[in-house]
């Protein structure tokens, strides 16, 4: 079965270890320590998204369906593209306005975790449900 959130998730692990060693070794030298900061923030965030997506294709693969997953996983990936990408090039470029994209990234993470909350809940009372009626 193929699996674009797998995919996107694996790509996404993928930058965010090459741009954890790019700030680590690239940027330390040129970036002001509250930059370097802000930087790892995104690289963190990224990381932590990309398991989600990994995550959410796994669980694809059994409820292949099931919207409220797809909608997870696709605003998981536009969460780090937006909060990541916009905190990377903040402190690279310093362009202060693209702070005001990043709170974009987070709404989009947190109703990404809020389905995947949602998804879980419906399969646990449908379980309950459907364990009573036997």
């Amino acid at each position: 079965m193929k699996s674009g959130f797998l995919f996107l998730g694996a790509i996404s692990a993928l930058t965010g270890v090459g741009m954890g060693a790019f700030g680590a070794h690239g940027l330390k030298a040129t970036l002001s320590p509250e930059m370097l900061t802000v930087y790892q923030t995104g690289v963190t965030y990224q990381m932590w998204h990309a398991l989600g997506l990994i995550g959410i294709a796994l669980m694809r693969q059994q409820f292949s369906e099931d919207n409220l997953l797809n909608w997870a996983g696709s605003l998981m990936f536009t969460g780090i593209l937006l909060f990541s990408g916009s905190l990377y090039l903040l402190a690279i470029l310093d362009l202060k306005w693209l702070g005001m994209i990043t709170p974009l990234g987070g709404v989009s993470f947190i109703t990404a975790w809020v389905l995947v909350a949602i998804f879980a809940a419906k399969k646990q009372h449908h379980n309950r449900y459907s364990h009573a009626r036997r």
